[in-house]
C-alpha cells in the first residue's frame, strides 16, 4: 500500500524542537525501499494558490487559508498496511514536535 505522509507543524509541540537528524529516519527507510520519496516544502510565504472560475485562471500569492499548522514537508511511504505506516510515522523526529497525516493513495476506477 502506498501512503502520502504530510509533515505539518503544530503551534503545541509535545517537547521543545527535537534536533534529530533526520538522516536517522530517512536512511533505513530509503535502504528497505519503504520510503520512495520526501522533500521539504518552500515556506507557505512562497506558495501560489491555482484556481479557475468562470474559465478564467486566478491565481494567488502567498497562503490561502489563514491557519497555526502547515505542511512542512511530504514523504511517500510504500508499506505492506496502515499499522506499518504509523509505525515509520511514529518514528519521525517531527512526530513528538509537530503532528504527521497518513493518506492511504485511492485506487483508481478503470
Amino acid at each position: 500500500m502506498k501512503f502520502m505522509m504530510f509533515v505539518v507543524s503544530d503551534p503545541q509541540p509535545d517537547s521543545e524542537q527535537d534536533q534529530s537528524d533526520i538522516d536517522l529516519w530517512v536512511d533505513p527507510l530509503d535502504a528497505s525501499g519503504k520510503r520512495v520519496i520526501g522533500e521539504v516544502l518552500a515556506p507557505p510565504s512562497d506558495s501560489t494558490v491555482v484556481r479557475v472560475r468562470g474559465g478564467k485562471v486566478l491565481t494567488t500569492r502567498g497562503p490561502f487559508a489563514e491557519t497555526s499548522e502547515v505542511i512542512l514537508g511530504f514523504d511517500i511511504l510504500d508499506v505492506e498496511n496502515l499499522d506499518e505506516a504509523i509505525e515509520i510515522a511514529s518514528r519521525h523526529p517531527m512526530a513528538r514536535n509537530g503532528q504527521i497525516e497518513l493518506r492511504a493513495f485511492a485506487p483508481w476506477d478503470e
